[in-house]
């Protein structure tokens, strides 16, 4: 087999993963943060999607939707933390994730309704339609377009937590938000903030899949699978974990597709069985929860 279709199947999976890295991520932030398993993932992700498409439509500009949508649906979450979640905190795991779940329900049926069930093609931005050549083969120009802003909104997102003051009220209230109140931060605010991060995140994956898929009621229920597999594998609530595992099984999935296509869904499951098998706790994870 030609090695350069090996290498562009490669960068496929790269971008494919990318996508899958931001929508974990969100899952991931807002479990290891906040401890809520969020069923309504997948759900949101489709909803950005849709609201990618409509802004686009609305003001004739890709780059308004894929600004917007995030945005809006991120404040969307923060609503539904503020009305919903907060008042399951402290209680047990199952709460939210029922909760979520049955919110996942009412949002796909609503879309349904709405749009109906078939699906909707997200016209790629005339600036990114066709391909480049990289000397060893053609990639999309938008595959590559996602691959670039990912990795710009990871560093983004690192240098946010880690570097600024922000950053460390965020971490520091998820982690103790008893302290946090005495020292006078409003702690709804900090969980305002991580849900509503969270779901942004999921929102921006379902823009950025928008172009690589067609738009429908049910495409965020494979990409929540995908993004619980990217969770476990990476290890429950550690960010670096969603990354490296995201890539991982975008990779696997790419590469695989190139040789038994009916195989490609099956590879993530078998690598995560892997994972878990010799470290139940995941690759980056540790035994309890962690941020």
């Amino acid at each position: 087999m030609d090695l350069s279709l090996i290498i562009m199947q490669l960068l496929s999976g790269i971008a494919l993963g990318a996508v899958l890295v931001i929508t974990a991520l969100g899952l991931t932030i807002v479990f290891g943060m906040l401890g809520v398993v969020n069923f309504a993932h997948g759900a949101l992700f489709m909803i950005g999607a849709y609201a990618g498409l409509y802004l686009a439509s609305l003001t004739g500009s890709f780059w308004w939707g894929l600004l917007l949508a995030p945005i809006l649906i991120g404040a969307f979450g923060m609503l539904i933390e503020f009305v919903l979640i907060r008042r399951l905190y402290g209680r047990s795991i199952d709460d939210p994730l029922l909760l979520t779940f049955g919110l996942s329900y009412i949002l796909v049926e609503g879309v349904r309704i709405v749009f109906g069930s078939d699906g909707i093609p997200f016209p790629t931005p005339p600036q990114l339609i066709g391909v480049l050549d990289l000397g060893i083969g053609f990639f999309p120009r938008y595959r590559l377009f996602v691959i670039v802003l990912v990795a710009v909104v990871l560093l983004a997102l690192w240098l946010t937590l880690e570097k600024t003051r922000v950053g460390l009220i965020v971490r520091a209230g998820a982690r103790d938000p008893t302290i946090m109140q005495v020292l006078g931060v409003d702690i709804g605010r900090v969980w305002l903030a991580i849900f509503g991060l969270g779901v942004g995140l999921a929102a921006l994956g379902g823009v950025l899949a928008g172009p690589m898929r067609s738009v429908n009621p049910e495409m965020g229920s494979l990409v929540l699978a995908e993004a619980f597999v990217v969770t476990v594998i990476g290890g429950l609530g550690s960010i670096v974990g969603a990354v490296v595992a995201g890539l991982m099984v975008g990779i696997s999935i790419s590469l695989v597709a190139l040789f038994a296509p009916e195989m490609a869904t099956i590879v993530m499951f078998a690598l995560m069985a892997v994972v878990l098998l010799i470290r139940p706790q995941g690759l980056f994870g540790v035994r309890g929860r962690t941020a």
